[in-house]
């Protein structure tokens, strides 16, 4: 059994990923673009959905609710928690399995689900080859023609948000900052979980050929959010129906343009089997 660093499981034992997609505008716009773009790739219902570090079930709930028969696996056992609750309050559409579990080493047999969502574990998982063993892994629970959509994080995410929020003389960020840009392994070396914890942040070119090398069919990787998490603005449109779907439109006009790709803190990328 692979194990999760300390600082990982630490941080999401304190934090509260359950409230991350909702509690604010870039958080919200993560979340509707995610879910576009998954809906855009997915086979129709009722098709098995495996949703690997789903954390406390926001898209696993999600997709419950439009018929998928879902199973979500996750290392934090608070996220475990969060999820059986928040599968408890649509009891006409649960969460077909909730369990504790590593992306590196799947309980699920061999071409038994229809598509596999990887929106946590690969950032995460900081060394190359335990990135490609959970894109292995993804790759033999599915079956053929099946699909995979794994999150990254922008190597330039840190960097983008250094600048945003003003934090030029802060010179421990900045370190760690110049230290992501240099290496794509972003740690935290003070107790601020502002910081984040321990990551490895993405090239997008470097993403696609992870897929590739794990032997799936590279179909796109798009931007998330594209720019729009770095203005203040975005929160004014959003609030208004008419002005969110304007928003929307122009990240989707450029998701897949390869000088966007890294000023979008997320990226997703579509692989089939």
């Amino acid at each position: 059994m692979y194990q999760f660093s300390d600082e990982i499981l630490s941080f999401y034992r304190q934090t509260q990923e359950s409230k991350r997609l909702t509690k604010d505008v870039r958080g919200q716009i993560e979340f509707a673009r995610t879910q576009e773009i998954i809906t855009r790739y997915l086979p129709e219902p009722p098709a098995v959905v495996l949703d690997i570090g789903g954390g406390s079930g926001p898209y696993a709930c999600w997709l419950a609710k439009a018929g998928y028969e879902v199973h979500l696996v996750d290392p934090v056992d608070l996220h475990i928690e969060q999820a059986k609750k928040a599968s408890n309050q649509q009891p006409e559409h649960p969460i077909a399995s909730i369990s504790l579990g590593d992306a590196r080493t799947l309980r699920f047999s061999s071409a038994s689900v229809d598509a596999v969502l990887l929106l946590g574990p690969l950032y995460h998982l900081v060394d190359k080859s335990e990135r490609l063993l959970a894109l292995k892994e993804a790759h033999r629970v599915l079956r053929n023609g099946g699909v995979m959509v794994a999150a990254g994080i922008s190597r330039f995410a840190s960097l983008l948000d250094f600048f945003r929020k003003d934090r030029l003389g802060d010179s421990i960020y900045r370190g760690i900052v110049q230290n992501d840009l240099e290496t794509g392994y972003h740690r935290n070396p003070t107790e601020n979980l502002e910081f984040f914890t321990d990551a490895y942040l993405h090239r997008p070119e470097v993403f696609n050929s992870e897929v590739v090398e794990a032997g799936f069919q590279h179909q796109a990787t798009l931007a998330v959010q594209g720019p729009t998490w770095l203005f203040e603005s975005v929160e004014n449109y959003w609030s208004d129906p008419e002005q969110r779907a304007a928003v929307l439109d122009l990240i989707r006009k450029v998701e897949a343009e390869p000088s966007i790709l890294g000023m979008s803190a997320h990226i997703l990328a579509i692989g089939t089997k």
